[in-house]
């Protein structure tokens, strides 16, 4: 939704902030995301028998004519806009943790309670091109900072041709369980694992690729919780190791518990949920 506060996330960030510019770039973003969306949504449309939607976005015109809309962030990630209508609310983070029948596997538990901490280091579904060479790199980031480490595989496939005693290689587990247990998370800078990883109250790195995820990531380091991030295509195994001895330090890790506290107790599913009963009762 257009304000001056700041640019559109899903475009690439300007090197000044202008109100004027920066809601220029999310009229343009909403209308380059619509161009994309909208073709779908009248396949859908019309096989329900209902009128197609325009060429031009219409949540911003929804929104400004008062229709209510939920925003599932923090404010403290990135506090309401003062030029946003009253209707727009932010809800806080909407988390979906992880069923109570999950059980780690004998490997990963025997690996968490070997020793301190660990980092963690995973890109989720970004492509890394050459997984095997960013997995050396991982492991050489440890190295250089005296870690321990968790390495996700991944959608794009982190990879190693071998990995030592402190270092554990995993597949999917629940950022929810896994989180709170590390040393530091490193990761892409995607808005569901940002949200994950503050919520945890450990210290993270962000390694942004594209889209939304260089917002996330100076967001992360704005609030305290990590150093300045780190642009895929600048990353090297000594950026990283220096990031990871700076995001573990005594006051990274308080601040970062701190936050973490805050982020749990906004609630935001359930924020989420009274908006719109109280939407439906208004209406009713």
């Amino acid at each position: 939704m257009a304000t001056g506060a700041f640019p559109a996330p899903l475009l690439p960030q300007p090197p000044i902030s202008w109100p004027a510019l920066n809601r220029a770039s999310h009229h343009l973003a909403e209308l380059l995301f619509w161009q994309g969306l909208h073709p779908l949504l009248n396949q859908v449309r019309t096989d329900a028998a209902l009128s197609a939607l325009p060429w031009y976005p219409t949540l911003g015109r929804a929104v400004q004519k008062g229709r209510p809309t939920l925003f599932a962030y923090s404010s403290l990630v990135a506090p309401k806009p003062a030029d946003w209508p009253a209707n727009a609310q932010i809800t806080g983070f909407w988390f979906l943790d992880q069923p109570s029948s999950y059980t780690p596997s004998a490997a990963l538990t025997a690996f968490l309670s070997a020793g301190d901490p660990p980092v963690y280091i995973g890109f989720g579904s970004m492509n890394t091109r050459d997984p095997r060479r960013t997995g050396e790199l991982a492991l050489r980031a440890l190295a250089l900072s005296g870690r321990r480490g968790i390495l996700m595989r991944g959608w794009g496939g982190l990879d190693a041709n071998h990995l030592l005693a402190d270092v554990l290689m995993i597949d999917e587990v629940p950022h929810a369980w896994l989180f709170p247990q590390m040393a530091a998370v490193v990761h892409h800078g995607g808005a569901g694992t940002t949200g994950a990883s503050l919520r945890a109250g450990v210290p993270a790195v962000l390694v942004p690729f594209f889209a939304d995820q260089p917002f996330w990531a100076e967001r992360v380091h704005m609030l305290g919780v990590g150093p300045a991030p780190i642009p895929r295509r600048r990353l090297t195994a000594e950026r990283l190791a220096g990031a990871i001895e700076a995001a573990t330090t005594p006051p990274k890790r308080a601040r970062a518990a701190a936050v973490g506290r805050q982020i749990a107790a906004e609630a935001g599913v359930a924020q989420a949920i009274t908006q719109v009963e109280a939407t439906l009762a208004k209406a009713r």
